[in-house]
């Protein structure tokens, strides 16, 4: 008996080890097969019935099987006859295993087949070495988009359209923005929307230098606030005027729109059409602060004594008037209405006097003082207008004004 089951054992141990030579990924599961085998091997040598040991083998055999995974042909009941003798079904089942098929061998040879992906600690020749070309890091933090141009394909065709990253950088959280953004995705739609709204080629890259935020928004809602404006009977050259001389226009919601135009309207008392003329010449005011509006409307009507129907006629002829520094337009009014007479209706007809600068003013009117000829009553003879005083070439103002050269003006300025 002890003899019968070493052959046993050792022929099971021959099958698994030729197994093992033939399929290198399944030494695992033969080993412990092995071990199945010579805890067989010791079952064996207790006492048992003759109708115990056929079961036991039959076990065996099924564990065998199972640990080495061969295909389901191979559990088809060829080894499970009790009357058969043992050496036979063993070299049955070696013959099995070397003919037939395995899937899985097949998948194992295969990717012996595949070349291994490179190593960083693989050796190369210093020629190959020469030939490996090391992209610049990118950094992870930097205070300007210069670092970023060469990484970013986005940036790149900005610049090439001519935005001026230097001064995007500058505005809030616009640096971060542009970053994020795909210019085949997310920008090259708004750049047609403008060109489409009526912004030139050459200045679609100043327009997204003063408002790169428009990059990030809806375009839908960016058509429905044209849409809008359109309404309002404004025309497709006013529209282009209106978003290219304030390129935050397209930011405001339609209620805002709204809103503002309404309350120059209803502030100023202005009609429709001239509402319409007003933020056409000076669109900046939909998109500025109300504030320093309502202050300088206080300004002309309190301090410098300005009747509401003449603020109407300042404001419609000069719009700026309604943005400008509180003290500029305080200190020119005083010039013009305590030292030069100016009184409020002359005012009120030439406005444009409020924009000009209070030095060239103050030096004009001296030289005119000086040379006898400061009058500025239209009923008196050699009446200079206020338009004539101030937008006039130095050129022009002395030989057609003051009647003198232009040596004669600069030797005077030299004496103030």
């Amino acid at each position: 008996m002890a003899l019968w089951a070493r052959q046993v054992s050792r022929g099971c141990c021959l099958l698994q080890t030729a197994r093992a030579a033939e399929f290198p990924g399944r030494l695992r599961n033969c080993s412990s097969t092995a071990r199945a085998c010579r805890g067989f091997a010791s079952l064996t040598l207790l006492p048992s019935r003759n109708d115990v040991l056929p079961w036991r083998l039959q076990a065996y055999r099924h564990v065998s099987v199972e640990s080495c995974s061969p295909p389901d042909s191979a559990k088809d009941g060829s080894f499970s006859s009790p009357e058969s003798n043992l050496p036979s079904p063993v070299k049955q089942e070696q013959a099995k295993a070397e003919t037939l098929p395995d899937l899985n061998a097949k998948i194992l040879y295969e990717d012996w087949d595949d070349i291994p992906p490179s190593s960083a600690l693989e050796e190369i020749s210093e020629e190959e070495a020469v030939q490996i070309i090391a992209e610049p890091l990118l950094p992870l933090q930097s205070s300007t988009l210069r670092d970023y141009v060469d990484h970013s394909e986005t940036l790149a065709k900005l610049v090439h359209l001519g935005v001026d990253l230097s001064q995007v950088e500058k505005r809030q959280k616009a640096g971060q923005l542009l970053l994020t953004l795909d210019f085949e995705k997310d920008i090259r739609k708004i750049l047609l929307f403008l060109k489409d709204v009526g912004v030139e080629d050459n200045q679609l890259g100043l327009f997204l230098t003063k408002n790169p935020y428009i990059l990030a928004e809806d375009l839908e809602a960016l058509e429905t606030r044209v849409a809008y404006l359109k309404s309002k009977k404004f025309g497709k050259a006013e529209i282009a005027q209106m978003v290219s001389r304030a390129p935050y226009l397209l930011l405001f919601s339609v209620e805002r729109l709204d809103n503002r135009l309404g309350f120059f309207k209803n502030e100023l008392g202005l009609s429709v059409k001239k509402t319409k003329d007003l933020v056409i010449r000076l669109p900046r005011l939909l998109t500025g602060k109300l504030e320093p509006v309502k202050e300088n409307l206080q300004v002309c009507q309190i301090e410098l004594g300005f009747q509401r129907n003449e603020i109407q006629q300042i404001v419609f002829k000069t719009p700026k008037i309604l943005t400008a520094s509180k003290k500029r337009l305080k200190q020119t009014f005083d010039y013009l209405h305590n030292i030069m007479g100016i009184p409020h209706h002359m005012l009120t007809r030439f406005p444009q006097v409020f924009n000009s600068k209070l030095l060239r003013i103050k030096e004009r009117h001296m030289f005119l003082t000086f040379l006898g000829r400061a009058q500025y009553d239209p009923a008196q003879p050699s009446y200079i207008s206020l338009d004539q005083l101030v937008s006039l070439p130095d050129e022009v103002f002395c030989t057609e004004i003051a009647k003198a050269s232009i040596q004669d003006f600069e030797k005077f300025l030299k004496t103030l």
